[in-house]
């Protein structure tokens, strides 16, 4: 073995945490400056007095909006931390439609170069899929909505955007939870999965219909539970794949 052989691993652990650190630091920062432009136009007609908004009525609204949306919250850091990891997780909460674009595409590039999630191999794998879902993005809406949007919204018959609109998130989930199942190759996990989310959704929904919009965070939860204590204790853990990748 030569001495570039030798450093090689080493230059490329460097690289990689050299990576986490600035993809760490720019990603923080670009969150905090969307979330400031995203709350600067609201705040500034609150306490310019342009609308007439009490602090009540502010906390009352937001108080509604968390109440719907809190489990969201939750859920989708946890769910999709395993597969697009921190740097690619930047990403995708400042594009936005992560469930029906940029995870679909982060799991195809994975599965077309054998990552497994949870890798290194597989995070950078992520990002670079999300650059491309981005860019897709941008030029098709361009092209399909900037410049023919009205034309083509002529031209289709109102009874294939009425069939659209009600297939088209299924569609796009279930191809999703398709290529999440055949990508992370976890039969076991898989099983568990579809028995808990049948057992929530067609036992205890209907029998406690206040569940509901908890269903999903007790899907996750419960079935991340039952998939940690009846997992196959031989199996490597993410940590070592890490490192083998």
């Amino acid at each position: 073995m030569t001495t570039d052989d030798m450093l090689a691993p080493a230059t490329g652990a460097a690289a990689l945490a050299e990576f986490d650190r600035t993809t760490s630091r720019w990603g923080r920062l670009t969150m905090l400056a969307g979330l400031s432009l995203s709350l600067g136009a609201p705040l500034y007609l609150v306490f310019s007095g342009t609308v007439d908004v009490t602090t009540v009525q502010l906390w009352t609204a937001f108080a509604a909006v968390a109440g719907t949306f809190f489990i969201i919250w939750i859920v989708e850091p946890l769910t999709y931390f395993p597969i697009l990891g921190p740097a690619a997780m930047y990403q995708a909460f400042m594009i936005g439609n992560i469930a029906n674009k940029l995870l679909p595409a982060a799991l195809i590039a994975q599965a077309n170069i054998g990552a497994k999630p949870g890798t290194k191999r597989a995070e950078l794998a992520a990002v670079l899929a999300i650059c491309g879902a981005a860019m897709v993005h941008l030029i098709s809406l361009a092209i399909f909505v900037g410049l023919l949007g009205t034309w083509l919204i002529s031209v289709i018959p109102a009874d294939i955007v009425a069939v659209t609109r009600s297939y088209i998130l299924p569609s796009v989930l279930g191809a999703v939870l398709v290529q999440a199942i055949v990508s992370m190759k976890r039969p076991r996990a898989t099983v568990i999965a579809l028995l808990v989310a049948s057992a929530i959704t067609l036992v205890v929904v209907p029998a406690m219909p206040e569940l509901a919009l908890a269903s999903t965070a007790i899907v996750v939860i419960v079935t991340g539970v039952l998939s940690w204590f009846l997992r196959n204790k031989n199996r490597k853990a993410p940590s070592e794949l890490a490192m083998i990748e």
